[in-house]
């Protein structure tokens, strides 16, 4: 299939030949008619595409702050490097979807083969998307009417945050494509409109439902024909639908609007309020989110789970739902916003023209009728696939950030013959197909376990899949590499080794703990070879904040911090012990956390090992710091950039530029292993030693 994509580090936008995505649980496979770009969000992403370096800093100065934090922790080139890996990951555009559904995913209800829906799925021949982010389009409304759908909703979103009542007078700043929805809705809402823009032309289209309108630049000051407009008591509400790096916009919202008026910004404005405008009317200002509540919402997007209606009347679907039926009464009339009309093949004409100087409004892409066979192909070859004799001929799941960072290229510099590389969406996969090399990329994992050719399957999925991806590998007679944890629950480590130990030939098998194979942590380990008796290792990491809903803190999904990170720190303490766990002791700072908390460790030769996995910190403070005393000596390695002994022989201090944390080298390790035929750097029973250990030192935190 055909999508179209967004280069974030060149500035291209590009119609993508990309392995067409499969059913998934709780989402519709919809074969796309009609989709509508959106002027102001997809023009931000294509001029920040373009935009050099210098222009993408300034215009994300959060952004810069955070480079700089990191690059006084983890060094300059190892910035760059991040900073290169983000921008390089292209983006998908598009999300004003209408199409006919053709596949219906675990779990869903009230949808079946054949609806024709609209969604917020991208500009692709072919879109997965969550249900609750779905609606039916009723008899009647024509897919480029109910392309406007996402945009309707997110009008309508802002009109019912600012609660207008009949016979009100609301003012829509900004007649851009939500503007002149907002002013059809309000219109039909018994209101009266007035809106401003500094086009003409928008401001006649919007004169043609009923609005009053002021052309800004042309010499009216905006505030007193506002005024006057509501009888000299001043505006209602004001829904600011602009775009503008100014403050103008909320600043003028503001002195045009009543006592106690309503202010809701849709768009995009600068917020330098004034205190005393809003102080001396008492006037309200809230940021509208999106298409309604739900939008954001993991367990309603992806989890299916809805809001009752009892409780909470217009979610997100909703939303879509209410738009679709003022469609289809013919209330809401999207046809006037149509300016442009392209085939689906000529989508970069499009983004040009959304991106130059020639006036647009609505710009329509149109799909061509090709066979669903083609479409749906979930595989798509780049070059002629690996022999099946050999060794190391891999296959990887997962094209995420940190695979395509580490992984991918280390597989690539380890000399390993990459054969294919899957992943859900099918985007990453090609995007990471075509840059380092794989045969094919693929949207079905089957695919790769499943491949004669292939002897290695690298995991690097979300956590929860590890171990079933994992246990299938082996059970396929492949070697695997998995990104930690091996497992999330006792559950599936138990049947993981049970599988293990079924198997007569014994696979590599390696957990990308790659902190023991760092440059420096090696250094450690041969100078603590050199000390005999009990050591001390106290692991301070200053992991940092994420939001509650990340995927990582879901125990269902990521497994918490502790179990899918903090694994990491107590693989390194057990690597330099060198010694078996034999006990696990672990306190949290609050009742029942799983994200943060002090594990301490006991040794078989009674080496004692704690690790602080703190997530309070200050960001600017170097994430990693390691001490080990043993013999009277002391080593202290910060943020794997620089070691230092204290009361070693011919050793004081070791260390670069360069980050390094060893990810390189395990994976290299990994593809050494197996053209040797083993066996693994990591021996599979410390593997299983240190995940018990840490669904141990969990289950301590829960109490």
């Amino acid at each position: 299939m055909k999508a179209v994509i967004q280069h974030l580090d060149s500035g291209v936008t590009e119609l993508a030949d990309l392995p067409a995505p499969g059913p998934r649980r709780g989402c519709l496979l919809i074969r796309t008619r009609a989709s509508l770009v959106s002027a102001g969000t997809e023009r931000m992403l294509v001029d920040f595409g373009r935009a050099g370096l210098i222009a993408k800093a300034r215009s994300q100065p959060d952004k810069v702050r955070q480079v700089l934090d990191k690059v006084r922790t983890d060094g300059l080139l190892t910035t760059l490097d991040a900073v290169r890996a983000k921008l390089g990951q292209p983006l998908p555009l598009g999300y004003c979807n209408v199409g006919e559904v053709i596949a219906v995913g675990e779990g869903v209800e009230g949808f079946r083969v054949g609806d024709t829906v609209a969604s917020n799925g991208p500009h692709a021949e072919i879109a997965c998307v969550p249900a609750n982010l779905c609606a039916k389009v009723p008899a009647g409304v024509a897919p480029e009417q109910a392309a406007f759908t996402v945009l309707g909703a997110i009008a309508l979103q802002g009109i019912r945050l600012a609660q207008p009542t009949l016979g009100e007078a609301v003012a829509v700043a900004g007649l851009g494509l939500i503007g002149q929805l907002a002013v059809q809705l309000l219109r039909a809402n018994g209101c009266r409109v007035l809106g401003l823009d500094p086009s003409p032309a928008r401001c006649e289209v919007a004169r043609r439902w009923g609005a009053e309108t002021v052309v800004l630049g042309e010499g009216v000051d905006p505030v007193p024909a506002a005024v006057a407009f509501a009888h000299g008591r001043g505006i209602d509400a004001v829904l600011v639908t602009a775009s503008a790096q100014s403050s103008e916009p909320i600043r003028q919202a503001a002195q045009m609007s009543r006592q106690r008026g309503r202010i809701v910004l849709v768009g995009v404005t600068g917020l330098e309020l004034s205190r005393d405008d809003f102080y001396k009317k008492e006037l309200s200002f809230q940021v509208s989110c999106s298409y309604g509540p739900g939008r954001y919402d993991a367990a309603y997007e992806e989890g299916g789970q809805d809001y009752p209606v009892g409780f909470v009347r217009w979610t997100v679907q909703r939303n879509f739902e209410a738009v679709l039926d003022q469609l289809a009464c013919k209330a809401l009339d999207p046809a006037p916003l149509l300016s442009h009309r392209f085939p689906f093949a000529r989508a970069a004409e499009a983004y040009d023209l959304l991106t130059g100087g020639a006036p647009s409004l609505g710009i329509l892409l149109e799909y061509p009728e090709r066979p669903l066979a083609v479409l749906t192909g979930r595989t798509t070859t780049l070059a002629a696939p690996p022999a099946a004799a050999g060794k190391a001929v891999v296959g990887v799941i997962g094209a995420g950030g940190y695979a395509s960072r580490f992984l991918l290229p280390a597989l690539r510099d380890a000399g390993a013959t990459l054969a294919t590389v899957a992943s859900s969406g099918g985007l990453t996969a090609a995007h990471a197909a075509r840059r380092f090399g794989f045969a094919t990329a693929t949207t079905d994992t089957a695919l790769v376990i499943g491949d004669a050719a292939i002897d290695s399957v690298v995991i690097a999925t979300r956590h929860d899949s590890h171990a079933a991806l994992t246990g299938r590998a082996l059970a396929a007679g492949k070697h695997a590499f998995v990104e930690k944890p091996l497992a999330i629950t006792r559950g599936q480590l138990d049947a993981l080794e049970e599988t293990w130990r079924g198997l007569a030939a014994k696979p590599v098998l390696l957990v990308g703990f790659n902190r023991r194979f760092a440059p420096l942590v090696v250094r450690m380990r041969a100078l603590l070879a050199q000390v005999a008796g009990p050591k001390s290792l106290v692991m301070t990491v200053n992991a940092g904040e994420i939001p509650a809903d990340h995927w990582t803190r879901d125990p269902a999904v990521g497994g918490g911090r502790i179990i899918g990170e903090g694994c990491h720190f107590v693989d390194l303490l057990r690597h330099l012990a060198g010694s078996p766990i034999v006990a696990v002791q672990a306190a949290g700072p609050g009742a029942g956390s799983i994200d943060e908390g002090s594990i301490t460790l006991r040794f078989a030769d009674g080496s004692l090992g704690t690790v602080h996995y703190i997530t309070t910190g200050h960001r600017a403070v170097a994430k990693e710091r390691l001490e080990v005393m043993a013999g009277g000596r002391v080593l202290q390695l910060d943020n794997f950039r620089r070691l230092r002994g204290h009361g070693w022989p011919g050793f004081r201090s070791a260390g670069g530029w360069r980050q390094d944390k060893g990810n390189a080298a395990c994976t290299a390790a990994f593809i050494a292993a197996v053209r040797a035929g083993g066996p693994s750097p990591i021996p599979a029973e410390e593997l299983f030693e240190v995940t018990r250990a840490c669904f141990t030192a969990v289950e301590a935190l829960r109490g």
